[in-house]
């Protein structure tokens, strides 16, 4: 067969549009080197050796010294974060003489060894990406024969000392990953505080190849390579077999999907150009292959262009949600390497038409285009494709995209002590955060799209960008390296970053060529006249604009003032009241003195009055997840009796009161009966039977508290709160809390679980089919088809993630306490039994009518579903 290039940049291509002149692109280069100079001199000034630098209070972020930011905060490790990962930035903006004070502050001041747990996956991209890339560039430097000449690869010598710390994270049985480690214990010791954890993400786990690799070749040690290869081996294994499409997270000890959505945005995005860049650094065409298949299956299943939705693994053609989050913007430039550049074209539009809507990417947006949630952390992504295929067009329209970012940026990020992370696109309130990838990312691909060839002191197409942005040397492909697997080719000779991405020689033997469709772009295929990119723009330019038009910007008689904040509203405010009922906000008061809000915008008095309403509830969340203790994780009801034997696990619901799960090795299991009456709001007329079983209940009519109460005074061992709104369910509804009553509830000494309708039928209906129902209470599902009273560490769960509360419909509050079951588009009434609501007029008791056709159907179509995915895992596990 013939040579195969991976990727033939339009050099000569023609220039489409108008050209952007010498001077401007000079000026926004120069722009560019400023705003970094602002940044990174406010780090040094302001936060160094902290981790990163909080832009607002102008001081370092160190960790245990500032409130806790959950999983966001195992990226700092006490190690000068930001300074690691800006070291070849200093490089790429021509500012050597900074570069090399920057790693004498690294050697002198950096301790790596500090009693800190920090996430694997961040730390191998930044930290030892950050010292592999100054490493890298050191190195150029010193050959140069101007800068650097004292350098005996410390830098090499730390990054090494890096990756043997996060080495036993890698000791499990499939070679995936914990996903945290211990820089001084490692893991499993009492004073690692890790190595409990049974799920990681994809990404998480496939993102290690291109650090570890370049570490071995560096360093002539092949084991960290090895344990790169082999988690990516692991990883293609698991794949389903079907779509050949990967999950979100998996065990890392048995290998099963705990998330099966699939898409190229957060939890997943990394794995693929880690794939494809794999191949590039380090010139294995398994690589490449896996890659391809990987490729046509997303364009298949994935691709809706210009929309990149997620699906079910086993069931590709079902989607998964409704929006996408802002990871997924770095997939054109993944496109432009693979060669399909047109996808490419129309998914970037999209995106800088979501940007110009709303001032920047929020970190996830509906299919729609409206925000779904509203922060954004200063995501480098989008700048990147944009760089990319600016790289491979020519065409000036990504250099006033560029603009675009450029003054956004300075308009609405800036501040005196630095960039802001934005809290909400839509309200520019800021957040105290600027991350690392800021500079290490945002930077490098601005001024790369600004810069001329001759502004560069190397070249960049000599080296690759990891995910971070770090410099790796194409040359590494000739370096000494872990073995191949069999049949593996000839590794490549280093070739140019973009101009030519690598050749690679097959038989026909080896690999069915289909699988390198699109490899090769036809240039006058893609662009036959200067029209064609802006022929693929037009059409979604109008679809993005029309999605949610813009009132013109007045204010309606009556008004003539600043629209109401939430932090200064009060309830017994009549001029508050007003402006809510102006803005289509209703106001329901609670028997305890709390409020509930519902916002219903066709009864606002004017699309703007609808819109500062938006604003006001999204505050309003804020302010109440603020006040809110502690989310709790869901809980899981396992129905382990025949024949189900632990397969069926349903995401439930915590309450507030009562066992708590978590502190319960066993879990409570029992057989389950419903409760007469089924709401549970009164003393039950069959205690007999409910004596040592666990009660099914309905939502409604009295307070979670008094339900479990009654149960508990017939001898029930726990309880199954069941939704009655229709349709509802943990796969589409945010995690629901049952709050108590607001009087003390020690007295409860029971679980109580909550289930959506959704889930709550499958288990009534269990129950009719079988009669007799044997259910576990967890606070994770135990391992399935065994006896589940086993307990062994790699057990892994079915049940949904919980959805951040981020994801609640703007339209509406909804808190623990709150009513989760409400539409914006209907009237919420106090009878639900959240929080201490109670119904005004209770109507006769009604008994449970489980056996309605229209139900039945709906559960047998469930369970149906259930038994196809049992048919592809099956089928799966028969093909390992």
């Amino acid at each position: 067969m013939s040579t195969l290039l991976l990727l033939l940049l339009l050099s000569n291509s023609c220039r489409l549009g108008q050209s952007m002149s010498r001077e401007e692109k000079l000026k926004l280069r120069n722009q560019v080197v400023e705003m970094f100079d602002h940044a990174y001199s406010n780090y040094m000034d302001h936060a160094y050796p902290a981790d990163e630098l909080m832009p607002l209070t102008c001081r370092g972020r160190v960790r245990g010294q500032e409130p806790s930011r959950g999983d966001v905060d195992d990226a700092l490790g006490k190690f000068s974060l930001t300074l690691i990962d800006t070291l070849d930035t200093l490089v790429l903006l021509n500012k050597t003489t900074e570069f090399e004070e920057a790693v004498r502050r690294v050697l002198r001041d950096v301790r790596l060894d500090n009693d800190i747990v920090v996430s694997v996956f961040e730390t191998n991209i930044r930290v030892l990406g950050g010292l592999l890339g100054g490493h890298s560039m050191a190195v150029m430097l010193k050959d140069t024969g101007y800068h650097m000449q004292w350098y005996q690869d410390e830098l090499l010598h730390m990054a090494k000392d890096v990756g043997l710390r996060l080495l036993p994270a890698f000791n499990t049985s499939s070679g995936l990953p914990y996903p945290r480690v211990n820089l001084k214990h490692g893991l499993r010791s009492p004073e690692s505080r890790t190595g409990t954890e049974t799920d990681t993400c994809t990404a998480c786990a496939g993102t290690i190849i291109l650090e570890f690799a370049a570490l071995s070749r560096f360093t002539g040690d092949p084991v960290f390579e090895v344990h790169a290869r082999r988690a990516l081996d692991f990883l293609w294994e698991k794949r389903q077999r079907n779509s050949n499409l990967v999950g979100t997270t998996i065990n890392i000890h048995s290998g099963e999907w705990v998330r099966r959505d699939s898409g190229v945005g957060a939890g997943i995005d990394s794995y693929y150009e880690y794939l494809l860049k794999a191949y590039i650094l380090l010139g294995d065409d398994l690589f490449l292959q896996r890659f391809n298949i990987h490729y046509a299956s997303i364009m298949k299943y994935i691709s809706q262009p210009p929309l990149l939705l997620d699906v079910h693994i086993h069931k590709p053609l079902l989607p998964a949600r409704t929006w996408m989050d802002s990871l997924l913007a770095f997939f054109p430039g993944l496109q432009v390497l693979k060669g399909d550049i047109r996808p490419a074209i129309e998914t970037h539009e999209m995106l800088y038409q979501v940007t110009k809507k709303h001032n920047f990417l929020p970190e996830a947006f509906t299919t729609d285009f409206r925000v779904h949630w509203a922060q954004h952390p200063l995501r480098p992504e989008f700048a990147e494709s944009t760089y990319f295929l600016y790289k491979a067009t020519k065409d000036p329209y990504y250099l006033e995209v560029g603009r675009t970012v450029l003054d956004n940026l300075n308009r609405f990020a800036r501040v005196p002590c630095g960039f802001a992370a934005m809290k909400d696109v839509r309200t520019g309130s800021h957040e105290d955060r600027m991350d690392s990838f800021f500079l290490a990312e945002m930077f490098k691909y601005l001024f790369l799209l600004f810069a001329e060839e001759e502004d560069l002191t190397f070249n960049v197409e000599d080296y690759i960008f990891t995910t971070e942005a770090h410099l790796l040397p194409l040359s590494l492909s000739t370096a000494p390296h872990a073995p191949s697997p069999a049949n593996a080719t000839v590794q490549a000779p280093s070739l140019p970053h973009l101009s030519a991405y690598v050749k690679s020689l097959w038989s026909e033997e080896e690999l069915d060529d289909s699988n390198f469709d699109w490899t090769c772009p036809n240039t006058r295929l893609l662009f036959p006249d200067p029209a064609f990119p802006r022929n693929l723009r037009d059409p979604i330019r109008s679809a993005v604009d029309k999605s949610c038009p813009r009132p013109a910007i007045h204010r309606e008689p009556g008004i003539g003032r600043p629209p109401l904040r939430a932090q200064d509203f009060m309830a017994n405010n009549p001029d508050h009241l007003e402006l809510l009922r102006r803005m289509g906000v209703s106001l329901i008061h609670l028997k305890d003195g709390r409020v509930q809000l519902v916002q219903h915008a066709t009864q606002a008095v004017s699309a703007v009055a609808a819109e500062d309403g938006m604003r006001f509830m999204q505050e309003m969340m804020e302010l109440s997840s603020q006040q809110q203790k502690e989310q709790l994780p869901p809980r899981a009801v396992q129905i382990v009796s025949h024949p189900f034997f632990g397969r069926v696990v349903l995401t439930s619901g915590p309450a507030q009161f009562g066992t708590d799960l978590s502190k319960s090795i066993t879990g409570v299991r029992g057989f389950v009966t419903v409760a007469e009456p089924y709401s549970g709001c009164a003393e039950l007329s069959n205690a007999a039977f409910v004596q040592g079983r666990i009660a099914l209940l309905q939502r409604g009519q009295c307070m979670f508290a008094e339900k479990a109460r009654h149960i508990m005074k017939a001898g029930a061992i726990g309880g199954i709160v069941i939704d009655d709104n229709e349709g509802s369910s943990s796969d589409t509804a945010p995690l629901f809390q049952m709050a108590g009553d607001g009087r003390n509830t020690d007295d409860v000494t029971l679980p109580l679980l909550f289930l959506f309708y959704k889930e709550g039928n499958i288990l009534l209906e269990a129950l009719k089919e079988y009669r007799e129902v044997e259910v576990l209470l967890s606070d994770k599902a135990r391992d399935r088809g065994r006896d589940v009273q086993e307990e062994e560490e790699d057990c892994s769960t079915d049940q949904t993630s919980p959805v951040p509360a981020a994801t609640l419909d703007q339209s509406h509050v909804r808190t623990v306490e709150q009513d989760e079951s409400a539409s914006h588009n209907e009237e919420v009434t106090p009878e639900e039994d959240v929080g201490p609501a109670i119904k005004r007029n209770p109507e006769p008791e009604e008994e449970p009518e489980v056996d309605k056709d229209s139900s039945r159907k709906s559960v047998e179509a469930m369970m149906a579903d259930w038994r196809e995915d049992l048919e592809a895992f099956q089928q799966m596990e028969d093909e390992l």
